[in-house]
């Protein structure tokens, strides 16, 4: 089953709670979710399965730049392509939005992660040393360049 990739809503916050407790060391409270929810500044997108929020990816933009926030999935549902869809969704927005580019941080150990950005065309461009706590870990910042002379640079 595929899931639907859609704009987060207010009535999402308890989900996205959840979420957070399940995937970080460091959740989120939901202040700081509810202030990623769509707006002229931010896109904010969840994943759902049979009516449950299973997933989100959120992107603050300023000005011509995007910078992902989070990516989250359910460790119950990681490994079906909700990850790689939450992304590719973001990315075709922030083209839309026509941003030069959109950068993240993973966490240096985040195999899995770090796949799913290299294969949706994120390259790593430097490194944060002690950026994480709980563990502490170096995070990888790693950026996709929408235009082709960034790219080259």
């Amino acid at each position: 089953m595929e899931a639907l990739i859609r704009d987060a809503v207010p009535t999402d916050l308890d989900a996205l709670e959840e979420l957070e407790k399940e995937c970080f060391s460091l959740p989120w409270t939901r202040e700081q979710l509810q202030s990623e929810l769509p707006d002229e500044r931010h896109e904010f997108l969840t994943a759902e399965l049979d009516g449950d929020v299973v997933g989100y990816v959120g992107m603050m933009c300023v000005l011509d730049e995007g910078y992902i926030s989070n990516v989250a999935v359910s460790p119950r549902f990681r490994r079906q392509g909700i990850g790689r869809a939450l992304v590719a969704e973001m990315l075709r927005r922030a083209e839309g939005r026509q941003l030069m580019f959109v950068t993240l941080e993973v966490r240096a150990h985040n195999d899995g992660a770090i796949a799913l950005y290299s294969q949706a065309g994120f390259a790593p461009v430097g490194r944060r040393r002690n950026y994480y706590e709980r563990p502490r870990e170096d995070a990888i910042l790693m950026t996709l360049f929408f235009n082709k002379e960034e790219k080259e640079r």
